[in-house]
């Protein structure tokens, strides 16, 4: 084959793999939802949400409630649309907003308590009803992580909430920093003995906050060095006696568990346990991906730092989950109010 054939067909190869990508992204982000950015009057201050609506199904719309795991998420927190778009194709909105203090909201999720972030779901259902586009005979909950603590409160309290969906949920504050902690670092390929380390200075740092000691207790003791900022010590000090044990017993919700068999945040086998042990089997259905992570992506992508993982989260979200999970909420949801 002569130069100037090679070239070609080399360019024609290139043209077909560009024009496939452009294809793969489009289909990756072709989300069926419109957004309305709306205020909702929250139980301290205002709440920044973010109402997604199916766009081809007519008014009104069962919704799903969406609450976070920890630390300072906006309504999106850059990967949630693709969940968004598996409830709207299963003819669901759903209403998620900024944790206080981010992306402009008032507040400081810092100054949070559990308690709080379980009347900031109640003001949100209040909320959904005032809303004639939404079905709230078709009211449903979506959580991750920290919402562990948070969602079996609210399914508890309430008799209006179809179904629910728990992913990686954490169940007892401090069996869970101890498991991460032990989880990462084993990870990282750290020994045995400084995983046993780190995992030894969070044991004492939670003996320290159940002594009662303060802030500057806590400083000159030398557990962490350097040693957190004082709100983070003080977020830790308001909410680490969380367990949703209590809670779980009282849930007459249908249920869905979804765990990821490489989950570094929660113990996923301490986690099924209580919820087997706890809830009644015929509303619990449990849904384990074995490769996939905290937050289901497949490919240890959620603890990966590099640009394919940034490019791909960026533009072909959807991608980044595990197979078959979007579909097992869709699934799940449509199933909960047939």
């Amino acid at each position: 084959m002569s130069r100037k054939k090679m070239a070609l067909a080399a360019l024609g190869t290139i043209l077909a793999l560009a024009l496939g990508l452009v294809v793969w992204l489009l289909v990756a982000k072709d989300y069926a939802i419109a957004e309305e950015h709306v205020t909702i009057e929250g139980p301290r201050s205002e709440l920044h949400a973010v109402l997604a609506k199916p766009v081809q199904d007519a008014n009104p719309h069962g919704v799903v409630i969406f609450v976070q795991d920890r630390g300072p998420n906006d309504a999106d927190t850059g990967t949630y649309r693709p969940i968004w778009d598996a409830y709207a194709k299963a003819g669901f909105a759903v209403l998620s907003w900024d944790k206080p203090g981010v992306d402009g909201a008032p507040g400081n999720w810092l100054n949070q308590t559990i308690h709080d972030r379980v009347s900031e779901v109640q003001s949100v259902i209040s909320w959904a009803y005032k809303r004639p586009d939404l079905d709230t005979t078709r009211i449903g909950i979506w959580g991750e992580g920290q919402a562990g603590f948070v969602v079996p409160e609210v399914l508890a309290a309430r008799s209006d909430i179809r179904f629910a969906t728990l992913v990686g949920p954490s169940t007892n504050w401090i069996h869970d920093r101890l498991f991460a902690v032990r989880a990462d670092l084993t990870a990282r390929g750290d020994s045995a003995t400084e995983v046993a380390v780190a995992v030894d200075r969070r044991d004492r740092f939670f003996t320290l906050l159940e002594s009662g000691s303060n802030y500057q207790t806590y400083v000159r003791s030398g557990i962490d060095s350097p040693p957190m900022l004082a709100p983070a010590f003080a977020f830790a000090e308001r909410n680490f006696r969380a367990d949703a044990a209590n809670a779980v017993a009282r849930i007459s919700t249908p249920l869905l568990l979804v765990l990821g068999g490489e989950d570094r945040a929660v113990d996923i086998a301490q986690t099924e346990n209580l919820y087997r042990s706890k809830m009644r089997s015929d509303l619990l259905t449990v849904k384990t991906f074995a490769d996939a992570t905290h937050i289901i992506t497949r490919n240890q992508i959620e603890y990966r730092d590099d640009f394919r993982v940034s490019a791909r989260t960026l533009f072909a979200p959807t991608s980044v989950y595990a197979p078959g999970y979007l579909d097992t909420l869709r699934i799940f949801a449509k199933h909960a109010i047939a």
